[in-house]
């Protein structure tokens, strides 16, 4: 299953409520993966641009989008980011493809 690295801010609201009453949110972000047939791989609380930063695997990028769009829709995240991640092995088939798809395309900066 692809892996998507997902990042966000906790609304203000979201922070105000969390200090009153302390909450570990790692069980809720594993059954929205879960939800949309994926699974939370790793949730962590970050300082810095994002608040939060977690991984989940998903079956493909709608279930992924459905899982972030459902988060949002709560009010209690903001400012998401979703990147699709590769392992390496992966990432070195798609070098490969690209070597064998070089030859043959020719880039608008190559001008004839």
């Amino acid at each position: 299953m692809p892996t998507y690295i997902s990042q966000g801010r906790y609304s203000r609201e979201a922070i105000q409520g969390m200090i009153k009453s302390p909450e570990d949110r790692t069980e809720a972000v594993s059954k929205l993966a879960q939800s949309v047939g994926g699974k939370l791989l790793w949730y962590y609380v970050t300082f810095g641009d994002y608040d939060w930063i977690l991984a989940i695997e998903a079956p493909d990028e709608r279930a992924a989008a459905a899982a972030v769009l459902a988060a949002a829709a709560g009010g209690g995240v903001t400012d998401l980011r979703t990147t699709v991640a590769m392992t390496p092995a992966e990432a070195m088939q798609a070098f490969k493809k690209a070597g064998e798809l070089a030859g043959s395309f020719r880039s608008a900066a190559q001008a004839r």
